[in-house]
């Protein structure tokens, strides 16, 4: 029995869907055959594809090496059903941490249309773990993060630089202080993103280089409610530079000065499953080509 393009197909939208029955109605056939074809496809292989977790179907080690290969031969499929057209066309799904997602991304993605109006982007935000797994899954063509990372199945690429900013409202006691000392300032309560997040790993590291531990925390998963508990003094937040710049600017915040090293870099994320997609390539090409705005130093 030889591996046949359905079979690969059902493979690949199950891995990113994380469901049979998202994949089955997605390609618009039954459950069963859905299942059937999985079943088929592990058979000639050899091996389970996922870890079967009651109802849940997790990709396995096994299933991700096997992953890249089928996206691989769908999106040759696909170029050849679009023909030999110059015209570079269809979804392009990318996924980003917050910051680069919120403040990056929008306006670079809006210019990439205006080039090829025939794309269609989807971006969806989450915080740097989520975009890993959601490339490991299949899920998107590419991503952004904004924390080191090591990861031996994806490419990382370092794009360009940022920083982090020590912020709290005018009414802090320490907002008058020229320099903050670290001493006083891990005795405060930080107000920071959740357990995942880039800027918070990179807070941390911060904090540790200087012998510190980061303990009084209040974690927050949204830009904004960091924003909105520093505006009712409960803390002294930790956000990039981009988003905190309006506020800065109209002195409801006020920056401090501190001796950490808040400087971090913004890296693309690639799996090796679309490393040969004429439209992903073009945009990677067009992210090195086109600065995103003043605050950054593309490398």
């Amino acid at each position: 029995m030889k591996i046949t393009l359905k079979q690969l197909a059902v493979f690949s939208a199950t891995a990113r869907l994380q469901g049979i029955t998202k994949a089955a109605n997605e390609l618009c056939i039954t459950q069963s055959a859905a299942s059937q074809s999985l079943k088929e496809l592990e058979a000639i292989l050899g091996f389970q594809l996922f870890n079967r977790i009651g109802r849940e179907l997790q990709l396995n080690t096994q299933g991700q090496k096997v992953l890249v290969k089928a996206t691989q031969m769908l999106e040759l499929q696909a170029q050849l059903e679009k023909g030999l057209e110059d015209t570079l066309q269809g979804e392009l799904l990318v996924c980003a941490s917050v910051t680069i997602g919120s403040y990056v991304l929008p306006k670079l993605l809006a210019e990439f249309v205006c080039l090829y109006p025939q794309v269609e982007p989807k971006l969806h935000i989450g915080n740097s773990a989520q975009v890993i797994e959601q490339l490991q899954q299949g899920q998107a063509h590419i991503g952004f993060v904004e924390a080191p990372i090591v990861e031996q199945v994806l490419t990382i690429t370092p794009w360009c630089s940022d920083s982090l900013s020590l912020f709290s409202s005018p009414e802090h006691p320490l907002a008058k202080q020229q320099q903050i000392n670290l001493d006083e300032l891990a005795k405060q309560r930080l107000i920071l993103r959740e357990h995942g997040s880039g800027t918070r790993s990179v807070f941390v590291a911060a904090m540790q280089q200087q012998g510190l531990e980061v303990k009084n925390t209040m974690d927050l998963s949204r830009q904004e409610a960091i924003k909105q508990a520093v505006k009712a003094n409960l803390g002294i937040g930790v956000l990039s530079q981009l988003s905190i710049a309006d506020e800065l600017q109209q002195q409801q915040f006020v920056q401090l000065n501190s001796p950490l090293n808040l400087q971090r870099q913004f890296s693309i994320v690639q799996a090796r499953h679309y490393q040969h997609s004429l439209l992903v390539s073009t945009f990677y090409q067009f992210l090195f080509n086109n600065k995103p705005n003043p605050w950054f130093n593309i490398t």
